[in-house]
């Protein structure tokens, strides 16, 4: 498989398993938002739930599943558990994608934030 700086690379069939794992994670559009939210900082669960438009509950069970994924972590701040992005390189991907459906005015933004 070439890529398209002309160089060849094999990945491995765990990795792509790995990958496809991920986006798969991420298909769900509450989690996307999550992440989307997550890249710009860390936030506690009821204010991802304001800013997500959903209750505590649902954004505690899908920052469940991105916790177990490996995508976010969490670090206890005296009563607040807080949540951030475990990979900035999950940061990257999810700004680039967004940026290229949003289109170049996203994109150039995309570039000067967190792993750009």
């Amino acid at each position: 498989m070439s890529n398209p700086r002309g160089r060849s690379e094999d990945v491995s069939a765990e990795v792509l398993q790995s990958a496809a794992a991920t986006f798969g994670i991420l298909a769900a559009t509450v989690r996307l938002h999550i992440v989307w939210l997550l890249a710009a900082g860390e936030r506690d669960v009821s204010t991802l739930a304001d800013e997500v438009g959903a209750t505590v509950q649902v954004v505690s069970q899908h920052l469940a599943k991105l916790r177990l994924a490996g995508l976010v972590q969490a670090r206890r701040e005296g009563r607040r558990q807080l949540y951030l992005i475990n990979d900035p390189h999950l940061v990257t991907v999810v700004r680039e994608m967004v940026a290229h459906l949003h289109g170049p005015s996203v994109h150039r933004g995309a570039k000067r934030g967190l792993g750009g």
